[in-house]
């Protein structure tokens, strides 16, 4: 049977496929996208926001009250380029789609996806609700007070705050990270009805129980305010409870590059993806290089709560 070429085209899709089966954080959010719209690193755009109404009580004698579905817009920047390059061998270049996803495009795009989750997750730093009480017994810390979420009764005050800012109930997520996992995964009150995420990335990361009203997840992405242990403290994970509209991806085809010919942009579901293959002839081998191009955004901080996580 003849050999099937590895072209960027081919090389697209299945990055794109990966991208899209593996991403977590990024596929709870709000997200936003154009396919026919051609952006450049660094441009504002302007996004909608989900449009809101309120249930009024009919009167037959006056009739109905014609509201205005005004949508506001928020500004994005499209500051986020995540780049994956590598070299393709001659040899690497006689593999099977199958293995060349498995030993090289499958690392590329699952670092692609931690980009962007961790990307999404920065966005934790604009929220100011917290629930929960301090820790105050641990002996020998300094600075901000600590907090112990180490069961999932957490989620219930995360569920009130929520509840009492009008938040509405379904689209819901809890985020924690693996500290905070293995802990609620012990609880008895975590045992709840089980539930399942839509691609493979949630399935993976889903926690498979329906907690006090979110779909929880977790994600290795999550270890303190900015990504790190809090420096002078026990290693704390700052997960998050939050509603799909409290955050924004929003993501945008880049542009074909003038002059090379060997490239292809590739879409689905609010996801792009462009790969672009030269030649370098000082070392015989392909150049593979992999990017997209995206923004985050805070949409309504008063949609999410911080869920503080103390490891033993």
């Amino acid at each position: 049977m003849a050999n099937t070429f590895l072209t960027p085209s081919i090389i697209a899709k299945q990055a794109l496929a990966t991208l899209y089966e593996t991403c977590v954080t990024a596929m709870l959010v709000h997200r936003d996208y154009e396919e026919e719209f051609v952006s450049r690193v660094g441009e504002t755009i302007s996004v909608r926001k989900p449009a809101t109404f309120t249930a009024q009580e009919f009167n037959r004698t006056t009739g109905i009250t014609i509201q205005n579905a005004t949508e506001q817009s928020v500004p994005i920047t499209l500051n986020h380029f995540a780049d994956v390059s590598f070299a393709v061998t001659a040899e690497d270049l006689t593999l099977k789609i199958e293995d060349f996803g498995t030993q090289l495009l499958g690392p590329a795009m699952e670092a692609i996806a931690q980009k962007i989750d961790r990307d999404v997750l920065s966005l934790r730093n604009d929220i100011s609700q917290r629930v929960g009480k301090a820790n105050a017994a641990i002996s020998g810390v300094t600075g901000p007070a600590i907090f112990d979420y180490s069961n999932p009764r957490t989620a219930i005050d995360a569920r009130r705050v929520l509840n009492q800012r009008n938040v509405p109930a379904s689209d819901r997520y809890l985020l924690v990270g693996p500290e905070v996992e293995a802990k609620w995964l012990s609880d008895p009150l975590f045992h709840q009805a089980d539930t399942r995420g839509d691609t493979d990335g949630l399935r993976e990361a889903n926690l498979g129980r329906r907690i006090f009203g979110f779909d929880g997840y977790q994600t290795q992405n999550i270890l303190g305010p900015t990504g790190t242990p809090t420096t002078g403290q026990p290693n704390t994970e700052i997960g998050v409870a939050f509603h799909k509209t409290a955050f924004a991806l929003v993501t945008r085809p880049l542009v074909l590059p003038q002059g090379a010919a060997n490239a292809a942009v590739e879409s689905y579901k609010g996801f792009g993806i462009r790969v672009v293959m030269d030649y370098d002839i000082s070392k015989k081998q392909d150049i593979v290089s992999v990017d997209c191009l995206y923004g985050v955004k805070t949409l309504d901080d008063k949609r999410a709560v911080l869920i503080h996580g103390v490891a033993p």
